[in-house]
């Protein structure tokens, strides 16, 4: 009897570690759409609402609801990144997919700005220099190739809760990954954010629609680093703030090195 209470016990469990896997896996997906569409979306190009589209509603209400769009992605990615909230947060979601979960709830919340953003309409710059905008797209290519490789020199897998599905899957425990700097982080610390900023602000075509999107994400960019880098001294205390003497935050070459990475 007790061997197989052992055994259904034992299957029940693998069952839900199949589970997990398939959660993490499918929300990693539903991630990659919503990234896809929005270079899209930011772009201007292949997807079917972008960020510049005509003027649908009056002037005052879509800017409301597009703020209110961008605070709800913001409060969303931001309190649910923070140490205390996952520590409230593991208490009723499975830590396995705690990542995960956040994921998801990111992507829904970029779905959301994609459905019902209503664009504004004027035109703040057009460029129609050939050259120009050349280099302008390249600086828009530049940010999102920037923010996709950023991701995987530290640990993609880890930033979008595969590696902890996959270790729960396998039954072993969760190892927080060890502080590294590749190369883009010696360069400055917050490399990803500084991508998010060549993708939203280099556009031959600046819209009110497309300014008010780039001031306030912008505006939400300096503030994450800012908690972010807060919860990074938490986690890795002196060889943090070693770090961030010598590497700055988001523009190249800004601010002293007091000496070099190597030698920290």
């Amino acid at each position: 009897m007790s061997e197989n209470i052992t055994r259904a016990f034992q299957g029940r469990r693998a069952v839900v570690r199949c589970l997990t896997l398939s959660y993490g896996v499918m929300t990693y997906l539903v991630f990659l759409a919503s990234f896809l569409y929005a270079i899209g979306w930011v772009g201007n190009f292949v997807v079917p609402t972008t960020l510049d589209g005509q003027p649908e509603t009056g002037t005052l209400q879509a800017l409301l609801v597009n703020l209110g769009l961008l605070t709800l992605f913001a409060v969303q990615h931001s309190v649910m990144a923070r140490p205390a909230f996952k520590r409230w947060w593991v208490k009723i979601v499975p830590q396995a997919v705690e990542r995960t979960t956040y994921v998801l709830l990111s992507s829904l919340a970029m779905f959301a700005l994609f459905a019902f953003w209503e664009p504004l309409g004027g035109t703040v710059w057009h460029v129609t220099d050939p050259v120009v905008r050349g280099v302008l797209y390249a600086g828009f290519a530049l940010g999102w190739g920037l923010v996709l490789v950023s991701t995987f020199l530290t640990s993609h897998w880890d930033l979008f809760g595969l590696r902890q599905v996959w270790l729960s899957f396998r039954n072993r425990p969760y190892t927080p990954l060890p502080f590294v700097t590749p190369l883009p982080y010696r360069i400055v610390r917050h490399p990803l954010y500084l991508g998010w900023l060549f993708a939203f602000w280099c556009t031959p075509l600046m819209t009110i629609s497309h300014l008010v999107f780039a001031i306030v994400t912008t505006a939400y960019i300096v503030v994450a680093t800012h908690l972010e880098e807060r919860d990074l001294i938490e986690a890795h205390g002196d060889a943090y703030r070693r770090y961030q003497a010598q590497v700055p935050m988001l523009i190249p070459g800004a601010g002293p090195r007091r000496r070099s990475l190597q030698s920290a």
